[in-house]
């Protein structure tokens, strides 16, 4: 599994051009659309930063788009068959979670990816990046507690979680150890 970091961030500075090209969009209007700042999407446009996941969710979210979506379209692939060895893999600077992108098409309704959340680790994801999808949390090993809509989850490996209404989510590593675990969704 190569970790793409490099060629990710350009792949992902033209697409949120394109995106925001194709909809006649500004940076400010990206801005003001998704809450990140016009500064830091112009760092990101010329591939002086490495945005986070929090960041990325925002600017998907701006354009209607997933997580997963606006990684599939910036990796420009999107073949029936997902080998191992092709899956694009991301690293979150941030938190530096390892997020691989197991099977997506933006021609089909489910999307499958795998996390590894270091750690001590957490991701706090807003209730916008889960307007348009429903989605299934399943730990694969470790452990990760889940706080959504007030509710704390705590999941063991083998444990899943499918998501309620959409609403602010915080997935948290409280362990000394890695967690991995897969999120399955379905775009509705």
């Amino acid at each position: 599994m190569a970790i793409i970091v490099d060629e990710t961030i350009g792949r992902i500075a033209r697409r949120l051009r394109l995106e925001r090209d194709s909809r006649g969009w500004s940076q400010a209007d990206l801005a003001r659309r998704s809450g990140v700042s016009k500064a830091t999407i112009s760092k990101i446009e010329r591939e002086e930063m490495s945005p986070t996941a929090v960041i990325l969710v925002r600017l998907a979210g701006a354009f209607d788009l997933t997580l997963a979506g606006l990684l599939l379209r910036a990796e420009d692939q999107g073949g029936r068959l997902a080998r191992a060895g092709d899956q694009p893999v991301w690293r979150d600077p941030a938190t530096g979670y390892l997020r691989k992108q197991v099977f997506g098409r933006p021609d089909h309704p489910l999307e499958v990816v795998q996390i590894e959340l270091p750690a001590g680790q957490r991701v706090m994801l807003p209730a916008s990046s889960y307007a348009h999808i429903r989605q299934a949390v399943w730990v694969q090993a470790g452990e990760l507690v889940i706080l959504e809509g007030g509710e704390r989850h705590e999941l063991g490996a083998g444990d899943c979680l499918g998501f309620g209404p959409p609403s602010e989510v915080t997935l948290a590593n409280e362990t000394a150890k890695p967690c991995t675990y897969l999120v399955v969704l379905a775009r509705g």
